[in-house]
């Protein structure tokens, strides 16, 4: 028995060592597999944890510090994100309502010259310069509310400024339609009733016409205001929002009504200016030759450049308004528009410029002198 328990205490003692070669060589057999996960462990991390600079990176996996082997299958990466088309950049700016705003400002500063210098001459207080002046002041506050609907727009956006300031630009450029009738009225009165032109009663005539004019042209303007556009029923818009189909088609209507009054009116002064020069010229007996009858072609001629003018300024808008709403491109109505505001350009050159007294002392204004051509210049029917 002794022998037997002596022979089994060997037999444990040579057993030891070949368990623990075993354990070893499976520990060396064992250490690739790992040495394999760690470097494919690394190589995932590398891998996943590089995002692209226009793309947002998770959260989750940002936090998880490299993420978890748990969710990532070897071989695999992540679904790539896929971002929706871009749209192309929006315009921030209208390019015609800079158009428009330049327009305003240039008309703005122009007729401010000339309200100015009609302001400040006690001389320029006939009939004639009022209505000049009005003309002026029409086109000086059209100006400023372009320039004012251009910055509320882009600045303010808000409906109440912007109806604010169509009511003033709607106002304006009525008074300014209405101050060229009452410019040609006075022309043709003061070739009809040359004798007694200059006297109080034609006076009172004038300022009977401003204040008219004005009234008629604020009322207009304050339509918007009080309700009559199309901020609640998009269905009733025009071509110019926020003025209903309705409110447009009256002003164009007028319009019209207008110019064939003065056609009429200028056609009228043709004719006187063309029978005088027929009386004077006979006079000489030199129809063709006298220079009297020279100036007097002229003058029909600046007649006919001053209605063209006004014609092709307003025209292609007045008729555009009428056939239009607001589901027309808004480019025709910003190509008929713009040209429109063109003739607030042209006024003071026609109106103004030309005239003598008021060159006088729009050199007195700028360099206190007159030269002696202005001065020497007298007044020809070609002025008219």
């Amino acid at each position: 028995m002794q022998v037997l328990h002596v022979m089994e205490s060997v037999l444990q003692v040579l057993s030891v060592p070949s368990l623990r070669e075993h354990e070893a060589s499976g520990h060396e057999a064992n250490a690739p597999d790992h040495c394999c996960s760690s470097k494919t462990r690394g190589i995932m991390s590398e891998e996943v944890s590089v995002v692209p600079g226009w793309l947002t990176p998770d959260p989750l996996w940002v936090s998880s510090g490299g993420g978890s082997m748990d969710n990532i299958t070897v071989g695999t990466s992540p679904p790539a994100a896929v971002l929706p088309p871009q749209p192309p950049p929006e315009v921030l700016v209208n390019p015609w309502d800079i158009v428009l705003c330049t327009s305003g400002t240039l008309i703005a500063c122009e007729n401010a010259l000339v309200v100015l210098v009609i302001w400040q001459n006690p001389a320029l207080r006939a009939p004639m310069f009022l209505l000049i002046g009005s003309l002026a002041l029409a086109d000086l506050l059209a100006g400023v509310g372009l320039v004012l609907h251009f910055a509320f727009a882009y600045l303010l956006r808000s409906d109440s400024a912007q109806l604010l300031t169509v009511g003033l630009v709607v106002a304006s450029f009525s008074a300014s339609v209405f101050s060229l009738l009452a410019i040609t009225i006075d022309r043709y009165l003061s070739l009809y009733y040359a004798l007694t032109y200059n006297s109080e009663r034609t006076a009172a005539f004038t300022y009977a016409m401003l204040v008219l004019l004005w009234g008629v042209s604020l009322c207009l303007g304050v339509l918007p205001i009080t309700g009559v556009n199309c901020l609640s029923q998009e269905a009733t818009c025009s071509v110019v929002w926020p003025l209903t189909k309705n409110n447009v088609a009256v002003l164009s209507v007028s319009f019209l009504l207008l110019f064939g009054l003065m056609l009429q009116l200028y056609v009228q002064i043709c004719k006187i200016v063309m029978r005088h020069a027929h009386q004077i010229a006979l006079q000489h007996h030199f129809l063709a030759a006298t220079p009297h009858y020279v100036t007097t072609r002229k003058g029909v001629s600046t007649l006919a450049i001053i209605l063209g003018t006004f014609a092709a300024c307003w025209m292609p808008f007045t008729v555009y308004s009428l056939v239009a709403d607001y589901t027309y491109p808004p480019l025709y109505t910003y190509a008929t528009l713009v040209p429109a505001t063109y003739n607030s350009v042209i006024n003071p050159v026609i109106y103004a410029f030309r005239n003598q007294e008021i060159q006088k002392a729009l050199w007195m204004v700028c360099c206190g002198c007159v030269p002696a051509s202005v001065a020497q210049r007298a007044r020809t029917p070609s002025d008219v």
